[in-house]
């Protein structure tokens, strides 16, 4: 360790904070490392989770220690509490960013607990990704930095001294017991004058207040409630409050394989969450956000349904270009960097059945009706009468071409299902109740036929393929066939046996590289796992179904924060982190699960 005091870092070495609007992550070692300001999908600040320290980082610490003897949360709160013991005595480093006024506040604040420590806080800002060094000059007891459109500025209470070197600003400091020492790191486009100061420790009270509030109307009184919560906490964090969209996760390129080159940009919101995603937060007891997720659906596949994309940025930005970052060496070397998301373009038929059953969930379980949302609904059905025979690139996003993924013909069926079943309940709807019966039941047959093998008793992931895909655990949870049915068991099973890994799934088979076009492996995907755990629920398997999600939670990591992926031969998280998509499967199961035990 001695070479690199502080940079031997896995994924589940960070935590999350955030202000609803972007977010940072601050490892073990008391170092932010990733920040981009002022949205999830802008340049980052501090980058060295993609590079090294030259990339960007602001690093608070004990002077001489390496990384931290504990860390937490405040219960139920987004607030971070780290803990360094040393000889000379021990200090709390406690990290928010409070829910933004006009601009973005990261703040530091160290309190002395026993004896008396030397503490040095190291800051470089970097801009763009990394690969912008700022002008810093002092202004009113101020640091203030200065690039481009970007502009930050420091200040400490009560002042710490402060010097310049290697093109960084440092602090150094002693704290006793019941001294404290806060940091207020404040970014605005650089044009714009300096906005109001925050106050650090009114800040840090209204943030406890608020967030206990929040996660205080979680309805969920079951089991593992504290993971439940921490998940649900973890969701709000990753929602873009302006807009209600949630960003699939607010990293970018954390490899799916160390070392390997299947890293992407996650810092957008995929249509394909948004089932599940409104599923958790109604079952939760989020109607407000649920709406506010709705409400940005809404926006964003509005236009010709021939043009829906399958993500968007936070805002409903339909332009996502992907480019490589190529001063940036990767996380333990994983490259490239890229930021922006070619998938965009890909066809995916699936999330046609997700926006219908989507609006479908949002009708019955009460949402206030917007205008005009059945006749989207209708357009889009009129679009899907001839496009669903198209093959599709579908639901993993495949880069290997495309073909007739059974997955998302099922979705295409649950849309055609949503539809008919919205005529029937409101009559006062208008629509193709016959014709819509008619592509239902054609789908149906279809997939039946083509997508099911019957020597093995599986479904297959594509037409005629012998390749399984997890995707087909889904079947009896949207309702194309019963549990009981013996296609569905056999599915289960034949998926259990050949995508398990020490006892959790992968996407798809493995050696199947021809179908997403792409070189090397990559490790067990959790939200699969979590949909193996509903569908052995669903299927009368409670105990067992039980306990794969016990050993999912112990998954998270210190803080209970989940990756796309986990390595179960290394033992440690890869992909983008954390990931909305694990933390929506542990909330959904937990309810499917549990549900039924809650008090009252």
């Amino acid at each position: 360790m001695c070479g690199h005091p502080h940079h031997v870092h896995r994924i589940e070495d960070y935590a999350l904070i955030g202000d609803e609007q972007t977010a940072a992550l601050i490892g073990t070692d008391g170092s932010v490392d990733w920040l981009c300001l002022p949205r999830f999908d802008s340049g980052a600040c501090f980058a060295r989770l993609l590079g090294d320290e030259n990339n960007g980082h602001w690093r608070i610490a004990p002077v001489g220690a390496d990384r931290c003897t504990r860390r937490a949360y405040r219960p139920d709160t987004l607030v971070l509490d780290t803990v360094w013991e040393t000889d000379e005595g021990t200090v709390v480093v406690t990290d928010l960013m409070p829910q933004r006024d006009r601009a973005p506040d990261l703040v530091r604040i160290v309190r002395g607990l026993r004896g008396e420590v030397t503490v040095h806080s190291a800051l470089r800002l970097r801009f763009d990704y990394g690969s912008v060094v700022p002008w810093v000059r002092r202004e009113d007891g101020h640091r203030v930095a200065v690039a481009g459109p970007d502009s930050a500025w420091l200040r400490s209470e009560p002042e710490v001294h402060t010097w310049g070197e290697d093109l960084g600003t440092h602090s150094q400091f002693t704290v006793r017991e019941g001294e404290r020492v806060a940091f207020v790191l404040t970014w605005h486009p650089s044009h714009e004058p300096r906005p109001p100061l925050v106050d650090p420790y009114t800040s840090l009270r209204h943030s406890v207040t608020d967030w206990r509030a929040w996660a205080a109307r979680c309805r969920y009184d079951g089991p593992h409630r504290d993971a439940v919560v921490r998940s649900l906490i973890t969701l709000k964090a990753l929602t873009y409050a302006p807009t209600g969209g949630i960003v699939a996760a607010p990293t970018t390129s954390l490899p799916e394989e160390p070392g390997g080159v299947r890293n992407w940009d996650y810092r957008f919101c995929w249509l394909r969450d948004s089932t599940l995603t409104l599923n958790a937060l109604l079952a939760a007891g989020y109607k407000e956000e649920a709406g506010a997720w709705r409400d940005w659906l809404l926006r964003a596949v509005a236009g010709d349904p021939a043009d829906l994309q399958i993500m968007y940025g936070v805002a409903g930005e339909r332009r996502l270009p992907e480019l490589e970052l190529p001063w940036l060496a990767g996380f333990e070397g994983a490259r490239p960097v890229r930021v922006g998301n070619d998938a965009v373009n890909q066809l995916q038929l699936d999330v046609y059945g997700e926006v219908m059953d989507s609006l479908a969930l949002a009708r019955r379980s009460g949402l206030p009706p917007k205008p005009d949302i059945w006749a989207m609904q209708t357009v889009l059905m009129d679009f899907l009468r001839t496009a669903w025979r198209q093959p599709d690139e579908g639901l993993w996003e495949v880069r290997g071409g495309r073909r007739h993924f059974v997955h998302s013909k099922v979705m295409v069926w649950v849309a055609a299902d949503r539809a008919v079943r919205a005529l029937e309940e409101h009559p006062e709807f208008e629509g193709d109740l016959e014709g819509w019966r008619q592509l239902r039941d054609e789908v149906h047959r279809e997939v039946c036929e083509k997508g099911y093998d019957p020597e093995r008793n599986t479904f297959t992931q594509s037409y005629g393929s012998r390749e399984l895909d997890a995707a087909l655990l889904l079947i009896p949870r949207v309702g194309f066939l019963p549990p009981d049915d013996p296609r569905v068991t056999g599915t289960i099973d034949a998926v259990r046996k050949e995508l398990g890994q020490g006892g959790l799934l992968r996407r798809y088979t493995s050696h199947a590289r021809t179908v997403d076009g792409l070189p090397g492996e990559e490790g067990t995907f959790l939200a699969c796992t979590f949909w193996l755990a509903d569908a052995l629920h669903l299927t009368g398997r409670a105990e067992e179904a039980r306990e794969l999600f016990e050993r999912l939670l112990g998954l998270a990591n210190d803080v209970g924060l989940l990756a796309e992926e986990y390595d179960p031969v290394q033992g440690r998280l890869l992909g983008n982190f954390p990931q909305a998509f694990s933390h929506i499967g542990l909330v959904n199961t937990a309810l499917a699960l549990f549900g039924d035990q809650q008090a009252g």
